[in-house]
């Protein structure tokens, strides 16, 4: 990574931690992803909440209610996945067909072995 590109993402990063507080960014840098400073990535957040049911606050105080975490800061990894949301799509897509790879292939190797 050059230097320039470097500094572009840190300074877009820095921007975004400025205006959702409690949002951090980790990974390698080739897959870096948003997150809850004590707490999971933003994409884990809302994935999550879309598999509850009820209005958004009764999602949010289920999550909390599960995870411990604060109902401000869902609200913060909502706001930074509303500005982000083709971002958090991909991510979340991403998982669900990491998921059903990992099913198939279990499968597989039950198939296998039976």
């Amino acid at each position: 990574m050059s230097a320039t590109a470097l500094l572009e993402r840190l300074i877009v990063e820095g921007v975004d931690q400025l205006d959702y507080p409690g949002i951090i960014f980790r990974g390698p840098a080739h897959d870096r992803r948003a997150a809850l400073a004590a707490g999971p990535d933003v994409w884990e957040i809302i994935a999550r909440l879309r598999e509850l049911d009820g209005s958004q606050e009764q999602r949010i105080a289920t999550l909390a209610a599960e995870s411990d975490l604060h109902p401000r800061l869902i609200r913060i990894a909502i706001d930074y996945a509303a500005e982000n949301a083709d971002e958090i799509r991909e991510r979340v897509e991403r998982n669900r067909a990491m998921a059903e790879h990992s099913q198939r292939a279990a499968h597989q190797r039950e198939a296998l072995l039976a």
